[in-house]
């Protein structure tokens, strides 16, 4: 049997918030078997895709992972073009992705290739995304975190109808273990917001992981971008592998 496998991927239908239909990048192993599911939140410009790539990186590594378009509400158009609309207009509401990531988690469980757990992996604002959705959605198993900003919040202003609350302030709520993994030259987080959400997890016994790289900033893992950063990510790509398949299987 050759050790490379095949994996089939495709746009799916899938159940948001409210009972909603939106669209989905769904890939996973092509061989027979039961899979751990990942659902992989885009980064703030959109269903990008590099996004695309992410999610068959893990069907690749044997899981069945799944990203939802959280802009499916704002077309047509392409997702440049919608996500720079939802961009202009402040970004979706806090409620509307956890609700939608609710849905995608429930399409993966649905599925007859499922082992029954699910992980949740964002980027950049998909990285608050998801620590806010580990505090908010029962039966995520495992969270990780990629230079997720905002999730501590100094200035009252930066919070608002579409996001409520700053995410470390529901860190009591998290139940799964946390992998977060930062460039040191980051400005958002910031070195001072990675130690003050680590020394939270810390203070509240909450399972967790952090590393931090030097000579990285943000988006180091998107091969799409002048800001990748091969070393670092093929560190933190190891990291995240080892941690899904601690918490996940697979």
């Amino acid at each position: 049997m050759s050790f490379y496998q095949g994996l089939q991927a495709e746009v799916v239908p899938f159940r948001g918030l409210n009972d909603d239909q939106g669209e989905a990048y769904y890939a996973r192993p092509a061989r027979a078997g039961k899979f751990p599911g990942v659902v992989v939140i885009h980064h703030i410009p959109g269903w990008c895709e590099w996004t695309t790539e992410v999610v068959r990186k893990l069907a690749h590594h044997g899981y069945a992972a799944i990203s939802p378009n959280l802009y499916f509400r704002d077309g047509p158009g392409s997702p440049d073009d919608v996500g720079a609309r939802v961009r202009a207009a402040g970004g979706v509401a806090d409620a509307q992705v956890v609700g939608d990531a609710a849905g995608a988690m429930a399409y993966l469980r649905a599925q007859p290739n499922s082992n029954g757990k699910v992980g949740v992996i964002g980027f950049c604002s998909g990285g608050r995304h998801a620590y806010l959705i580990a505090c908010s959605v029962p039966g995520v198993d495992a969270l990780v975190d990629c230079w997720g900003g905002n999730v501590v919040v100094d200035d009252p202003k930066l919070l608002n109808a579409k996001r409520p609350v700053a995410p470390i302030d529901l860190t009591v709520k998290m139940t799964c273990p946390i992998l977060g993994l930062f460039g040191n030259d980051d400005q958002n987080p910031n070195r001072d917001a990675v130690n003050r959400t680590e020394e939270l997890l810390k203070k509240l016994g909450k399972n967790h992981e952090f590393h931090r790289y030097d000579g990285a900033g943000h988006a180091f893992f998107n091969t799409m971008r002048v800001s990748h950063r091969p070393e670092q990510a093929l560190d933190g790509w190891n990291k995240v592998f080892a941690f899904f398949k601690k918490y996940l299987g697979g």
